[in-house]
């Protein structure tokens, strides 16, 4: 895996996936930004909730379940010493879906969590407590 990141001007970065992407990186205007892209911090939060909504819906869709939407809401409370760390970052799932069952939303998320996040266990082996609850939204049939 590798990344490229070039300096935009101040405290703006272009930053490039390896396998192409792009996304602008910026500091907070009281630290000289110009709000031009997420903070790093934020970009991190981000791949937390992509890593274990993939994970999610890959498993839901393993075992059938008829998912028409999947919001994960993350929340994250920061050490107020530099370095500012997570030290808490709660994913809260919105599950929507026909003929959904719950025992199989709650084991995606769990096997997530404990197996195959690899944001969420590398976090959590720098001591990030991690939470996780969900809901499900049933639509008529």
């Amino acid at each position: 895996m590798q990344a490229q990141i070039s300096w935009a001007g101040g405290v703006s970065f272009k930053t490039e996936s390896g396998s192409g992407h792009t996304v602008t990186v910026d500091g907070p205007p009281a630290l000289g930004g110009e709000n031009l892209g997420a903070r790093p911090m934020e970009l991190m939060l981000m791949g937390l909730g992509g890593c274990t909504s993939f994970d999610v819906m890959t498993i839901l869709k393993k075992t059938r379940q008829d998912v028409t939407d999947c919001v994960a809401k993350l929340t994250a409370e920061r050490a107020d010493a530099v370095p500012s760390v997570f030290t808490k970052i709660h994913v809260h799932f919105v599950v929507t879906g026909r003929n959904l069952k719950e025992k199989h939303v709650a084991r995606a998320i769990k096997l997530s969590a404990e197996e195959y996040c690899s944001a969420s266990i590398m976090l959590e082996k720098a001591g990030v407590e991690i939470t996780h609850d969900y809901e499900l939204v049933e639509l008529d049939a």
